[in-house]
C-alpha cells in the first residue's frame, strides 16, 4: 500500500476516536525500518486501547497488514507495528516522559552538532 494512502487511513482512524496532537513524522531519511512515525494521545487507557484497535481495523479495512501490536493491556501506550509505519499511541503524561518527537526530528549529526558546544563548556 501506498504510504501517503496508509498515512490517511492512519490519520483519520485516530481523528475518528477524538485523538489528540496527531504527529507524522518522515523517517525515511532516518532510519531504513520504517518511513513514518504516528504519534497520539488519548485521554485515558480505555481511549488509547480504542485509538490503536481502530486504527487496526481500519488498516486491514483497506487491505493493509498489522505486523503486530504491544501494550494493549496496559493501556498508557499502545504500539501498533504496520511496517511502513509505526503508531504510538499514548497517555499525555507517557508522551511527555518519552519524547519521541524530539527523539525522532533530529538527526544523528543535528544531535552531535547541538552537544559539541556543552562538550566545550
Amino acid at each position: 500500500m501506498d504510504i501517503r494512502k496508509l498515512q490517511k487511513i492512519v490519520v483519520s482512524a485516530l481523528e475518528d476516536i477524538k485523538g489528540k496532537d496527531i504527529e507524522v513524522i518522515n523517517t525515511s531519511k532516518l532510519t531504513s525500518m520504517f518511513d513514518r512515525l504516528v504519534i497520539a494521545t488519548g485521554d485515558s487507557n480505555r481511549q488509547v486501547k480504542a485509538l490503536a484497535q481502530n486504527v487496526v481495523e481500519k488498516v486491514k479495512e483497506a487491505g493493509g497488514e498489522i505486523i503486530s501490536t504491544e501494550g494493549e493491556a496496559g493501556g498508557e501506550w499502545v504500539l501498533v507495528d504496520i511496517g511502513d509505519m509505526v503508531v504510538h499511541v499514548m497517555l499525555p503524561t507517557v508522551r511527555t516522559h518519552y519524547n519521541l518527537e524530539e527523539l525522532w526530528q533530529v538527526t544523528p549529526a543535528q544531535r552531535r552538532k547541538l552537544a559539541e558546544p556543552a562538550a566545550k563548556e
